[in-house]
């Protein structure tokens, strides 16, 4: 009977939305899959529970489903059924809650009605209905009225917003983040506008149940794979032997190897949560506060899940540097020059060890939606197959 490392023929570290999906894929293909999770449970920060009062929060912060891949939605949809929304927020500008992204509800709330229809007939002429423009081509456009529109969204959205949850300062933005903010012109107030979009309807840590509960899969939480798992000389080592199986790794880069070229920059959140015993707090799931609270935005659970309960759960969000100390989690990666060089050291760390798949925000430090998440695990998990 095998023992140990040869009960397995893949180890997979980490157990959010990349190496789930991976998991379940290789476990299908066949594989005896190792799951290794540092946390307490599954899911990753996508994990949802009930707080004391039973009202079901996300405790990493919101995360909702969107997507126009038809093959992530029809795998996601494998392991749960969803409760179906169309996710709106909207912006705390001075007191007055406007649509975001900024939208033609939006013009008309912000301006006067004669002003109003007279730019967006503008934006109409000039982008066409239903067209998403950002907010860099409307600021260099040769319409003054076109330009004004930007320079709000830029100053009252974009930009106090944007240093809150960067860090950074006016001049410390780089360009092409302003240039992705967008305006929608539309009458949609949906703050995304794929096909698909709402939340699995038991929540996200039963789908990952149900996407973990395979024969084939064995998940060890509170384990940390630092303790399992060398990757030395060419070759990596489970529990001290030689292991030649498929090893994907989805956590921080930069920690795999103790940081010894130094740590890569991320931006971490604390969330305060508050239970009060009231039918609602803000009328809205996601409310974004873009000028001048601490805080970037305070989202109202009851109005995600569509739960029935007596009493709400609010969230706040307060985002700081991530420093690596006991409990922080870094969340962001910080695009920059710099940063991409000092990845791709660690990165270098690994490219002569054969068959180690780096996969996920953190292993391959950049931002991803849980669609594209699941895309890339499939896109994967497909290339072993091939190889097996």
């Amino acid at each position: 009977m095998k023992k140990g490392r040869e009960m397995f023929d893949s180890v997979i570290i980490g157990a959010g939305v990349a190496g789930s999906v991976a998991a379940r894929e290789l476990a299908e293909a066949g594989r005896k899959v190792l799951v290794l999770e540092q946390r307490a449970h599954i899911g990753g920060n996508c994990y949802d529970e009930k707080d004391e009062h039973g009202i079901w929060i996300h405790k990493y912060g919101p995360h909702i489903f969107h997507t126009k891949e038809q093959r992530a939605y029809d795998y996601l949809s494998r392991f749960t059924e969803w409760y179906e929304f169309g996710h709106e927020v909207v912006a705390n500008v001075h007191g007055t809650l406007i649509p975001v992204p900024f939208n033609l509800n939006t013009l008309h709330m912000v301006y006067g009605k004669e002003k109003a229809d007279a730019m967006e007939e503008k934006l109409v002429n000039a982008f066409g209905m239903e067209s998403k423009v950002p907010i860099l081509k409307l600021r260099e456009h040769e319409d003054a009225d076109i330009r004004q529109i930007a320079d709000y969204v830029y100053e009252n959205i974009f930009l106090h917003y944007t240093m809150k949850q960067w860090g950074q300062t006016p001049e410390e933005i780089d360009p092409a983040v302003t240039g992705r903010v967008p305006v929608l012109i539309s009458y949609d107030n949906r703050y995304f506008q794929e096909p698909w979009q709402g939340m699995p309807l038991n929540g996200y840590t039963a789908m990952f149940e149900a996407m973990l509960e395979h024969p084939n899969i064995t998940v060890e939480t509170e384990t940390d794979a630092r303790n399992r798992l060398e990757f030395t000389k060419g070759q990596v080592l489970f529990d001290g032997d030689v292991f030649w199986g498929e090893v994907i790794y989805t956590g921080p880069l930069d920690e795999l190897f103790d940081c010894r070229f130094g740590r890569l920059p991320y931006r971490s959140l604390n969330f305060d949560f508050e239970y009060l015993n009231q039918e609602d707090y803000q009328g809205h799931s996601v409310v974004n506060y873009t000028i001048s609270e601490a805080f970037t935005r305070i989202t109202e659970f009851k109005y995600l899940t569509g739960q029935k309960a007596e009493g709400t759960t609010i969230v706040r969000e307060y985002p700081f540097a991530y420093t690596g100390a006991e409990g922080e989690i870094p969340y962001y990666s910080i695009a920059s020059e710099d940063n991409q060089r000092l990845y791709e050291k660690y990165r270098e760390l690994l490219s002569g060890i054969p068959n180690v798949y780096l996969l996920g925000r953190l292993a391959e430090y950049k931002y991803y939606n849980i669609d594209a998440m699941v895309m890339k695990a499939l896109e994967l998990s497909d290339k072993i197959r091939l190889r097996l």
